[in-house]
Order: C-alpha cells, then sequence, then structure tokens
C-alpha cells in the first residue's frame, strides 16, 4: 500500500462533510442530466431492422417483448469472434440480474452483437446471463448507431501503433486487431408508440460507466481503480481470475 495522509477521527469528519456536500451537489446535476435526457427529441426509426433471435427472426418492435421501452446494450461480438469482448462481458455481469427489476417498470433489456445467433447462445450459456441476445448480423442496426467501423475509418489507427490493452483484448475474443475494433460498445434506448419505434437515446465509452458497477466501487475503495501506468487490462471473464 502506498503512503497517505494519517488523522485523526475528528479531521476525518471534518473532511468527510466537506466531501459529503460535493457528493451531495454532483448527485442533484446528475438528476439534472437525467431530467434532460428524458427530454431528448424521439426520432422514429424508420429502417426495418430484422434480428435472428433464438425464437427466430423478428423486427425491432418485436424486441421489445410487449413493454413500452427498450434498452439495448451492442456488445463487442463480431462474426469472427470466438468469445465475447471481456469488458462488455463484464458489463454483461451487471447487466443481466437487473432484468428482472427491469421488466417491473415496463422495460425491456436485451443485448445486440453481429455475431451469428447459435455462437451468442453459446457463450450466454457459458457466462450464466438470462437477457434475451440478438444477433444483428446482416443489417446496418449497430452501423447506423455508430457501434461498427468500415475498414477505411479504421485504418488511420490500424497503420498507427496499436495500444497494448487492443491487442489484449482482441487475443482473448479470439480475433485479430482488425476485426476485433471493427465493433463497438453503446448502449441505445427506444420507445414503442401506437406501433411506432422511436430511438430515445445512445451513448458509448464513459456513457456505458453506470453499467459497470465494479468501476464505482472501485472509486470508493482506499486505492481507487489503480490503473494508471498499466499497460494491459486487468479485466477478464468471471470465470477466468486465477487462471494463467
Amino acid at each position: 500500500m502506498p503512503e497517505h495522509e494519517v488523522g485523526t477521527q475528528e479531521e476525518f469528519e471534518t473532511a468527510r462533510q466537506e466531501l459529503l456536500a460535493e457528493e451531495k451537489a454532483l448527485t442533484r446535476r446528475s438528476d439534472e442530466l437525467a431530467r434532460k435526457r428524458r427530454a431528448l427529441p424521439w426520432v422514429p426509426v424508420e429502417k426495418d431492422y430484422r434480428f435472428e433471435t433464438e425464437d427466430g427472426a423478428k423486427s425491432l418492435a418485436d424486441l421489445f417483448d410487449g413493454r413500452s421501452q427498450l434498452l439495448v446494450y451492442h456488445f463487442m461480438f463480431g462474426p469472427p469472434y470466438e468469445a465475447g469482448c471481456p469488458v462488455c462481458s463484464s458489463i454483461a455481469d451487471t447487466l443481466s440480474p437487473n432484468v428482472v427489476h427491469l421488466k417491473a417498470r415496463g422495460v425491456t433489456l436485451i443485448c445486440s452483437s453481429r455475431a451469428p445467433i447459435d455462437k451468442l447462445l453459446t457463450y450466454r450459456d457459458r457466462m450464466g446471463w438470462n437477457f434475451d441476445w440478438v444477433s444483428a448480423d446482416g443489417s446496418d442496426f449497430h452501423r447506423d448507431l455508430g457501434f461498427q467501423y468500415t475498414e477505411e475509418e479504421l485504418r488511420p489507427f490500424l497503420e498507427g501503433d496499436i495500444p497494448p490493452i487492443v491487442t489484449q483484448m482482441a487475443g482473448l475474443s479470439g480475433t485479430d486487431v482488425r476485426s476485433y475494433v471493427t465493433e463497438g460498445p453503446g448502449l441505445s434506448a427506444y420507445a414503442l408508440s401506437d406501433g411506432t419505434a422511436y430511438r430515445t437515446y445512445s451513448t458509448t465509452a464513459r456513457g456505458l460507466e453506470p453499467a459497470m458497477a465494479y468501476y464505482g466501487l472501485l472509486d470508493r475503495a482506499p486505492l481507487g481503480r489503480h490503473e494508471k501506468g498499466e499497460e494491459t487490462h486487468w479485466l477478464r471473464r468471471h470465470d477466468e481470475y486465477g487462471k494463467t
């Protein structure tokens, strides 16, 4: 453990109260951002996206499963992958237990990837998840949301110095770097009204951190995330920790 300031209980309580005031201000700001997020204009989804599911082909409206709201996590699992991205897998560990609670509030939560449906379902069984998972392969669903990239778009990145973390994650996913970074993670939200599906929100990158529960907890642990300077990522699939 690194050296750290040591103080009295009284000094701790004073500093803790000062921090608490800032934490409460951040909570109020977060509430305001959530209100603005909900106030975004809804965009009708006019393209007829088709998805392969364990129950056959379905439309976007079908994926609501009788509810009025839909959340889709765009999981990095491209057609050449042999396994899902480890980071997306860690996110799915958080998503899966929340499916039942979201249903109670009229929200269906699913994952979508471009790998074949049989490959997705086999991996889901390995991981023990309980959400519905659909294959968007053959459609522009991920591409239209900015979660799939062309080789031309990726060329500047691929011709540069590839970060070790990217090489590591590609290898852990059983694919090469180009195929790995063709996919991108994201979250998109939809409302269904009078038979029309509307896109209401989307996010990626650090916008996905609410679904990465371990980071919120690590931020409250003594050493925090403790990632600075690491060339490879510490994350593993939950059944791989402790393996060499």
